[in-house]
């Protein structure tokens, strides 16, 4: 039996949702698995990756052969490099506390450049936001200008019809 590390779907049309499993190769992409290493949900920014590192070391250890995706979702997460140290702590290259001070090193890294994403991404959502808000009230203070614009005459034609309304009550009394 060969095992594959790969996606199972959930969510809803059009919402897609993902597991990350470890599965029978010949099983449906939705059918039974044999055990559940993760879930992935592409429709945030960054993605949202929940991954169990150790299970999923345990079972590329155990000889499971991820997919395209699930292997840059593992690659990723690290698990991966987690793999590839551990098989070098195995030839004897590394120590288990080198090995675990590489991958923590990494990790470090990976999880700063990701703060770095979301900063640059909250950034530019800011900027289009602030970009808007500034159109808007362009449009709105010419809106205002023109309404100004419009009332003025009218003020001004309302000011000499009291004025001959005035003029003509007078004559009216004189008379």
């Amino acid at each position: 039996m060969s095992v594959k590390i790969r996606l199972q779907r959930r969510g809803k049309k059009g919402k897609p949702y993902f597991w990350i499993i470890a599965a029978d190769s010949r099983s449906k992409r939705d059918g039974k698995y044999l055990e559940k290493i993760g879930s992935y949900n592409p429709t945030t920014n960054p993605a949202q990756i929940d991954l169990n590192v150790d299970l999923a070391v345990k079972w590329l250890q155990n000889g499971a052969q991820p997919t395209d995706t699930a292997r840059a979702i593992l690659s990723y997460k690290g698990a991966l490099m987690k793999n590839h140290l551990a098989g070098g702590v195995r030839k004897g290259a590394l120590t288990e506390e080198q090995a675990e001070a590489k991958f923590n090193e990494w990790l470090e890294s990976k999880r700063e450049s990701i703060d770095k994403k979301k900063a640059t991404l909250t950034e530019a959502q800011e900027k289009v936001k602030a970009e808007k808000l500034a159109a808007e009230k362009a449009v709105s203070d010419k809106r205002a200008a023109e309404a100004a614009a419009a009332a003025a005459p009218e003020e001004e034609a309302t000011e000499e019809a009291e004025a001959t309304a005035e003029t003509e009550t007078e004559d009216n009394k004189e008379a």
